[in-house]
């Protein structure tokens, strides 16, 4: 073997070592099916895409070490784009637990829906204490054409034990906080306000009439 094709055989090996797919780890996001059913309350109801802190929208999945640093590997990936994943996740679940028809944006049907759902996350991440934190805030609106309806605007702050902290156990957590999330929408329960809508939104062309 000549001196000058070692670099190169050593590139190749690099090389091949970094394209091995088995080293690639995705992770999907997967809520479990509700074993409880609650009332339907919301309806029908468009879910906005999830708003997800930017460590928490990164394919890597992330975690946080006892020094309070957010770390991740790009050998372990979410299946998906986290907040179309969450989002759709999200949307099935609220929908498996109480019968409403909620769908993430942009509303496919030719009936609008009755409500809007937007979820803003503030933490989702899988922390150094052994639990993976889902916490935020979410808001349900009444379509507003109608009047009379109610608005709510309240907090969520999910925790779940997950024992060894591995991506597969953070996959499992997040999932099953992504249920426990849906039940709380669902039953439009958690600390907050309710909002009572008092007139019908305006319509920008309902112009008073021209003399």
């Amino acid at each position: 073997m000549t001196l000058p094709a070692l670099p190169a055989l050593i590139s190749l090996a690099l090389l091949a070592a970094c394209s091995n797919p088995e080293r690639t780890g995705r992770f999907l996001l997967d809520p479990p099916v509700a074993g409880i059913q609650v009332p339907n309350r919301i309806g029908t109801a468009e879910l906005k895409d999830v708003s997800l802190p930017e460590y928490a929208s990164d394919q890597e999945v992330a975690f946080q070490t006892a020094d309070g640093a957010v770390r991740s590997n790009p050998d372990n990936l979410w299946a998906d784009s986290p907040s179309r994943a969450f989002t759709v996740a999200l949307a099935r679940a609220i929908s498996d637990v109480s019968g409403a028809t909620v769908i993430g944006e942009p509303w496919p049907l030719a009936q609008p829906p009755a409500r809007r759902i937007e979820v803003r996350v503030e933490r989702a991440l899988a922390q150094a204490d052994g639990a993976y934190r889902l916490s935020g805030r979410y808001f349900v609106a009444d379509d507003g054409l109608t009047g009379g309806g109610a608005n709510h605007a309240r907090s969520f702050d999910i925790r779940v034990p997950m024992g060894a902290q591995n991506p597969a156990t953070t996959a499992a957590a997040a999932s099953q906080a992504v249920a426990i999330l849906a039940q709380q929408i669902a039953t439009l329960s958690g600390p907050g306000s309710t909002i009572a809508t008092t007139r019908p939104a305006t319509d920008s062309f309902d112009l008073p009439p021209l003399f």
